[in-house]
């Protein structure tokens, strides 16, 4: 542990880098709140995608972010500001979302993202719940119009946020939740544990010409991608009329391929929509956060939602924890225990 005004927090070697560029720095600053701030002592924290781009230095920051890794985490309060919710006290149990600053001893955080842990998740747990949940459910319901009834697929089946959809778009009766994976233990593990309606394997199988065939030529009401310019095409061959593509990431890249027809905007009157959590204010991921805890909580409480955590390091492990994300071989949360 440090002590006085200093920390210790995962760094960056010549502030950008691979994962072999991640070494624990004894020397950070230890955050101090702002009015509406909690300073939380975290316990656990958890691994997003967005992470590997920041650290490589392709993620365009938040202004008000630390340089520290990082959005969610669990832990328990230590102190506040002068303005902070009046819910919260010293010593709660919480875990919550943050602009970055997560991979550290200590974090300072609006009171607007914390929430009460739930008993019944550890401390593992809850720190893989926030910005896959909330993304989730911003991408279903605020951005992609999602309603029961409606169709949807979840591309990268098998990742956090759309192991997170997949069981939101169950438990809000969708008529069918398709997924795409890189293996048939990925699909499996959606259809069969999380209740998806098919799956298809983006390495020998046309995805978009199969979804076609399964819903006879229909196509899906709102589409969840990550993937970019590799699925831009296949999207909108895949897409309903009327329906909504939403694009939170461009895993493949930004630019396209020459070739691609756009006529489907026209003709089956899609919307394409781009949105990203991290960038938005504190009233907008405080709305996110109420109906996570009003919609979610409970099912997580009672297990019908399943927190899924793939695997636990210890924080000095953190270089092996970034390598396990970039391999794409997990099915759930990575998550480091500071404790």
């Amino acid at each position: 542990m440090s002590s006085g005004e200093n920390m210790r927090a995962v760094d960056i070697k010549n502030g950008t880098g691979p994962a072999t560029s991640l070494f624990i720095n004894p020397d950070t600053p230890k955050p101090k709140p702002k009015a509406s701030d909690a300073i939380v002592k975290i316990k656990c924290f958890g691994l997003n995608r967005m992470d590997l781009l920041q650290r490589e230095g392709h993620y365009p920051v938040p202004p008000q972010a630390p340089k520290t890794l990082g959005v969610e985490f669990s832990g328990t309060i230590e102190n506040f500001g002068s303005d902070a919710e009046s819910s919260f006290k010293i010593g709660d149990e919480v875990f919550g979302l943050a602009y970055g600053g997560a991979y550290a001893e200590y974090i300072a955080v609006s009171t607007h993202m914390l929430m009460h842990k739930p008993k019944e998740l550890s401390w593992e747990q809850a720190a893989g719940v926030p910005e896959t949940w909330i993304t989730a459910i911003q991408a279903m319901y605020l951005v992609g119009g999602f309603s029961p009834g409606k169709s949807i697929l979840w591309h990268a089946g098998a990742s956090s946020v759309s192991i997170a959809g997949i069981q939101l778009s169950k438990a809000d009766n969708a008529s069918a939740i398709y997924v795409t994976a890189g293996s048939q233990d990925k699909i499996d593990f959606c259809t069969r544990e999380l209740g998806a309606t098919a799956g298809f394997n983006y390495h020998t199988q046309d995805w978009s010409n199969e979804i076609m065939k399964a819903t006879d030529g229909k196509g899906v009401d709102v589409i969840v991608d990550f993937v970019g310019q590799q699925y831009f095409q296949g999207n909108l061959d895949a897409a309903a009329r009327d329906g909504c593509i939403v694009t939170l990431g461009a895993l493949s890249g930004t630019k396209l391929p020459a070739g691609v027809d756009i006529g489907a905007f026209v003709r089956k009157r899609l919307t394409f929509v781009g949105s990203s959590l991290r960038s938005r204010d504190e009233d907008y991921q405080g709305k996110l956060r109420n109906t996570l805890f009003e919609h979610a909580a409970p099912k997580m409480r009672d297990g019908s939602f399943k927190v899924l955590v793939d695997r636990v390091f210890p924080w000095e492990e953190i270089v092996k924890a970034h390598q396990l994300m970039e391999s794409n071989q997990t099915k759930g949360k990575i998550i480091c225990k500071v404790y």
